[in-house]
């Protein structure tokens, strides 16, 4: 009698795109991604929309870049963003679910790229969008004041290209830190005080050295990717665009150090 060894069962192989999908599915099946999509959208347009149909010729805001006043929402809901990065990786170390995903991805390194540029597509593709039709909304109140613009005049287009750059960025930065100090209100607490209230206290100082610096900053940079207009003093927008690319290379590098030497 001849016996048969039964079949090893059959193993799904773990490859890029099986981690990729999954990263994708998660960030869409929590329900803090659509509000905080959601509402950095809204917040951006209405602010817009607001600032279009309040404006006059004439005011103290007629020297202000007209993309920078289309998307002063923007800067507010880069915040909100940032949350959101912070919370596709730091939130899984507070429910503890990271141990799952690190089980199910034992590298531990391509969960980090994963995470990165799903998040990095989506807010990139959000801001862009919601960067045009704002300021299409806000032209409209615009036309025939002194900030009437259009998508052709120099400037425009690389603005609001560079504007959602700039946010995207800012988020890479903010995941970085949710990897790197695994805890969400420790993570908020380095990204707000790190990007945007510690360029203030050391813009104190009275050193040109540190000024110059303080413009490569990631806050300082992203408002230069904003402008239309050359801004006086500050850097080029290739200059402001490799910055933010250092800063947020720097946030993951560090993120995947401690990822590599450091237990889940």
């Amino acid at each position: 009698m001849t016996l048969h060894r039964a079949a090893p069962p059959a193993v799904a192989l773990l490859t890029p795109t099986h981690v990729l999908r999954s990263e994708w599915h998660k960030l869409w099946t929590v329900r803090s991604t659509w509000i905080t999509l959601l509402s950095a959208s809204l917040l951006t347009l209405g602010i817009g929309i607001t600032m279009g149909a309040t404006y006059e010729s004439g005011g103290g805001d007629g020297d202000v870049d007209t993309v920078v006043l289309s998307l002063i929402g923007l800067q507010f809901a880069h915040v909100a963003l940032g949350v959101l990065g912070i919370l596709v990786i730091a939130g899984e170390y507070s429910t503890g679910m990271i141990r799952a995903t690190m089980t199910a991805v034992p590298r531990r390194l391509p969960v980090l790229w994963t995470k990165a540029a799903v998040y990095a597509a989506v807010t990139l593709a959000v801001t862009t969008a919601t960067a045009f039709v704002t300021f299409a909304a806000a032209q409209v109140f615009f036309d025939g004041t002194d900030q009437e613009a259009a998508f052709g005049d120099p400037g425009v287009l690389r603005a609001l290209v560079g504007s959602s750059a700039g946010v995207t960025l800012l988020g890479i930065v903010a995941l970085g830190l949710g990897a790197l100090l695994r805890s969400v209100p420790g993570a908020i607490g380095a990204f707000v005080g790190g990007v945007m209230v510690l360029p203030e206290v050391i813009g104190m100082l009275p050193y040109d050295i540190v000024h110059d610096a303080l413009e490569y900053f990631p806050d300082s940079a992203a408002t230069v990717l904003l402008s239309a207009t050359p801004v006086p003093g500050a850097p080029s927008p290739s200059a402001a665009l490799l910055a933010l690319v250092l800063w947020a290379a720097a946030a993951l590098g560090a993120a995947a150090l401690r990822l590599r030497r450091s237990d889940v």
